[in-house]
C-alpha cells in the first residue's frame, strides 16, 4: 500500500492514534454518570447505570426491609441473631471495554469498517470514563491476538488503550479464514471483571455460541453490561437484484440477488438473529444499542445511552 492510498483509507479501513486522541473533545459531551438507558425492545425495562461498585463495609443486626440476599450467614450462625451485610460505595468504578477486531468487523459497504466504528466508540467511552475519574480497562481481541488491559485511572490509561488498539495485529493481518474466538474472549472477560463494573461490549456479535451466552449471563448478574452491536446495511438486506462481487481481502465470491426466495430468507435470518439477541438482553437485564455503518455514530451512541447532547449539530459534519 503506498502512502497516498494509506492516507486516503485512514478512518475508513483503519484508524490512527491521532484521530482517536482528537475524540477527547467530542467525548466531553458524553457523560456515563447520568445516563439512563431505555431498552426499547424490552417494554418496561428501564435502568440507570448502577454507578460505582459496592464493597463490604460491616455486618449489623437484620432490620425489616433488608434484602435477604445480603444476609451474613456466618455472623448469624455465630451470634444466633440474624445479621445483614452492609455495603458502601467504592471510590471509583471500573469501566471495561470489550472490543472485537475479528475479520467480520473488517467490513463495510458504507462510510467505514465496522472495526473502525467500534474502535471510535470504545475510545469515546474511554475518554468519558477518564473524565469521570473511573478506572479504564478492557480486552481487545481477534482470532490471533487477545490484549488485556488492567483497569487504571487517568488520561494515561486512555492513551495506553489507544496505543494498544491501533497497534493490534488485526489491522495488518487478514485472518478472514480464521474462526472467531469470541467464547475465549468472554471467558477471559469473566475472569478479570470485578463486581460493580460497567462493561461495554462492542461487536457485530456474529456466531456467538450458547456457552458464550451463558458466560455472559453470569457476568451480568453482578455488573452493568451494554452491548453495542455494529452492523452494515447489506447484513440486514441484500442489495437490489443483480450480480455482485464480494471479497474478504483474500477470497472473492460472486453472488446473485435476483431470487425473491433468497432475499426473503436472508432478511428472515437476520431478523431472527436480531430478535434472539434482544430477547437475551431482556432476560439478563442488559442494554442493547444498534449502530449501523450508515449511521451518525455519535448521535446513535448518545441516543442509545439516553444522554442528552446540546451539541449534536456540531458533529453532523462527521456523517
Amino acid at each position: 500500500m503506498n502512502k497516498n492510498t494509506e492516507t486516503q483509507s485512514e478512518g475508513v479501513t483503519w484508524i490512527s492514534a491521532q484521530s482517536l486522541i482528537q475524540l477527547q473533545l467530542q467525548a466531553s459531551q458524553l457523560s456515563l454518570t447520568n445516563s439512563k438507558v431505555h431498552a426499547k425492545q424490552g417494554g418496561a425495562y428501564l435502568s440507570s447505570f448502577r454507578g460505582r461498585g459496592m464493597e463490604f463495609d460491616e455486618s449489623r443486626i437484620y432490620q425489616a426491609g433488608d434484602d435477604i440476599r445480603n444476609m451474613d450467614w456466618r455472623v448469624t450462625a455465630r451470634t444466633g441473631t440474624a445479621h445483614c451485610k452492609v455495603f458502601r460505595e467504592e471510590r471509583e468504578r471500573p469501566v471495561l471495554l470489550w472490543l472485537d477486531l475479528n475479520a467480520s468487523m473488517m467490513f463495510a459497504t458504507r462510510k467505514k469498517y465496522k472495526a473502525v466504528i467500534a474502535t471510535e466508540i470504545a475510545t469515546l467511552l474511554a475518554w468519558s470514563a477518564a473524565k469521570n475519574n473511573d478506572r479504564i480497562g478492557g480486552l481487545i481481541f481477534a482470532a490471533d491476538q487477545h490484549v488485556e488491559i488492567k483497569p487504571r485511572r487517568s488520561k494515561t490509561a486512555v492513551l495506553d488503550f489507544i496505543g494498544r488498539v491501533t497497534k493490534h495485529s488485526a489491522w495488518s493481518d487478514n485472518k478472514a479464514h480464521t474462526e472467531k474466538d469470541t467464547e475465549a474472549a468472554i471467558s477471559r472477560l469473566r475472569k478479570v471483571t470485578l463486581p460493580g463494573s460497567l462493561i461495554f461490549m462492542i461487536s457485530d456479535f456474529s456466531n456467538i455460541s450458547e456457552k458464550a451466552f451463558s458466560q455472559l449471563a453470569d457476568i451480568a448478574r453482578h455488573n452493568d453490561i451494554v452491548l453495542i452491536k455494529i452492523s452494515d446495511p447489506i447484513e440486514v438486506e441484500l442489495p437490489p437484484s443483480g450480480s455482485y462481487k464480494i471479497t474478504d481481502g483474500i477470497n472473492e465470491l460472486q453472488i446473485q440477488t435476483s431470487a425473491k426466495k433468497t432475499r426473503e430468507q436472508y432478511r428472515k435470518n437476520y431478523t431472527h438473529s436480531k430478535q434472539q439477541l434482544e430477547k437475551f438482553c431482556r432476560q439478563n437485564r442488559m442494554h442493547l444499542i444498534h449502530i449501523s455503518t450508515g449511521d451518525n455514530t455519535f448521535e446513535k451512541l448518545t441516543e442509545g445511552l439516553g444522554v442528552q447532547s446540546n451539541n449534536k449539530a456540531q458533529y453532523r459534519s462527521t456523517r
